[in-house]
């Protein structure tokens, strides 16, 4: 019996079972069905010629200095369940400074990125020449060939990085140079985005967003025509940014015909349609289910209405017109005002939503110094609940020594009345609390949570400075 027929014979048995299928003059027991499995197995291994291939090629040199054995370690650690909400601060710290990783780290860690793309962006640079290296052998590990590495993030920006590099390479080129020269960058731009796929088109326009002017309003205004949406809503975004855009004036003229104010309250007509003018600004057509589409029309153009605006068209402050009476359609302008002070940053009416509304996105939109006074006192007067854990995720950190305070103490008096409600608040007020002060929150009470903190801030306090 040939070694095929062989195979096929033992499979066949197997399925059927040794009992009812005994094979001629053997034992039947499925034991020895099992050893001749193996031994076939092993007997076609082995005979199996080695294929003809070309040697691996070599990991280029690594460039960068390595973590230290002590860094290391603790990265180990936190990849193997100690404090492994902390993965992401280590490798932002890390990357930060330049450093590669141990070798023998990065299987773990690559792996770990295949599940979690939020820490990719940090590994072009970690990960070294050895990294991109494995990510050409590993099919899994490839979208690590489309991040940034250092010697794009560094002084080394030759031109042939555009032409040449990866997506992640070509994209530090273009921000280097958009620091450096904002004009310069654009048109660099311009002379290949036709030759761009859709997904590199909307990933530079990010690169755009630093250092904004109107001279980049011809480019945003001639990308809000490509073909794909990402794209054009990208270009629009920018473009609310520019309040002397045209773009802005345009949205202008569509809210003046939509609001009015009569007898103190402000009175809305919303769009009856959303025409191509309107989707090529930005406003998409199709509402969200459970939307309807005039809402939703309406919600948009205001949110792509500058700012400044209101004030004129409607002869009210932002205080004054956050608290104003809107009839009929107000949670759709409330919504716009809201989502227009995210995208154009602006304090004021930030300020001012947020005492009406108090939001993450809108805190965020405060300089950080306003953040940490504004969050300690909504801490102080809110219970702990969901929407304080998401508003404080709205704080820059590190949190300064006011805001850790107001947290800590809120920490101290829910544990005297509600102790099984503060684990999250505890362990976001280990992961934002500047970890200089863990020596304050060990002194500040012996309550177990608070030493909790305490200890995750030495942690971190530790990880910085082996990482320095």
């Amino acid at each position: 019996m040939n070694a095929s027929a062989e195979w096929e014979d033992l499979v066949s048995t197997a399925l059927v079972g040794t009992d009812r299928r005994p094979r001629a003059g053997e034992a039947a027991g499925e034991i020895e069905l099992l050893g001749r499995a193996a031994v076939h197995t092993l007997r076609m291994r082995a005979g199996t010629r080695p294929v003809a291939s070309e040697p691996l090629s070599v990991a280029a040199p690594e460039e960068q200095p390595a973590v230290s054995r002590a860094a290391g370690g603790r990265l180990a650690r936190i990849l193997g369940g100690e404090q492994p909400r902390l993965l992401a601060e280590w490798l932002e710290v890390a990357a930060g400074r330049g450093y590669r990783l141990s070798p023998h780290l990065l299987p773990e860690l690559l792996d770990h990125a295949v599940r979690d793309r939020s820490i990719r962006s940090h590994l072009g640079v970690l990960s070294g020449n050895r990294g991109r290296w494995l990510a050409g052998l590993n099919p899994a590990w490839s979208f690590l060939l489309e991040e940034v590495t250092v010697a794009a993030t560094g002084s080394e920006t030759a031109p042939e990085v555009w032409e040449l590099g990866t997506s992640g390479d070509r994209r530090a080129h273009l921000a280097a140079l958009r620091a450096a020269d904002p004009a310069g960058a654009r048109e660099l731009l311009a002379v290949t985005w036709e030759k761009e796929t859709p997904d590199d088109r909307a990933a530079f326009l990010e690169v755009l967003a630093d250092r904004l002017s109107l001279d980049d309003e011809p480019f945003l205004e001639a990308a809000l025509d490509d073909r794909r949406r990402e794209v054009r809503h990208q270009a629009a975004d920018l473009l609310t940014r520019l309040p002397d855009s045209r773009l802005a004036s345009r949205m202008a003229e569509r809210v003046a015909r939509y609001v009015t104010v009569v007898d103190g309250r402000i009175h809305v007509t919303p769009p009856a349609a959303c025409d191509s003018t309107m989707e090529r600004d930005g406003i998409r057509a199709k509402p969200p289910r459970g939307t309807g589409e005039k809402s939703w029309w309406l919600q948009q153009a205001v949110a792509r209405a500058s700012l400044g605006v209101w004030p004129r068209l409607l002869g009210r402050p932002p205080r004054e017109l956050v608290h104003m009476k809107i009839v009929d359609w107000g949670r759709e302008v409330m919504a716009g005002w809201v989502r227009a002070t995210v995208l154009q940053g602006d304090p004021e009416w930030a300020r001012e939503l947020f005492a009406w509304d108090p939001l993450a996105d809108l805190l965020a939109a405060l300089p950080p110094a306003e953040q940490e006074v504004v969050a300690a006192d909504f801490v102080r007067r809110h219970g702990l609940d969901g929407q304080l854990i998401m508003v404080l995720g709205g704080a820059a950190a590190p949190w300064g020594p006011g805001l850790a305070k107001a947290v800590l103490q809120k920490i101290i008096s829910v544990s005297e009345t509600h102790p099984w409600n503060i684990g999250e608040l505890a362990k976001l007020a280990g992961e934002r609390i500047d970890p200089a002060l863990c020596g304050m929150a060990e002194r500040l009470s012996p309550e177990p949570p608070i030493q909790e903190v305490a200890a995750l801030l030495r942690f971190r306090h530790d990880m910085l400075k082996e990482l320095h």
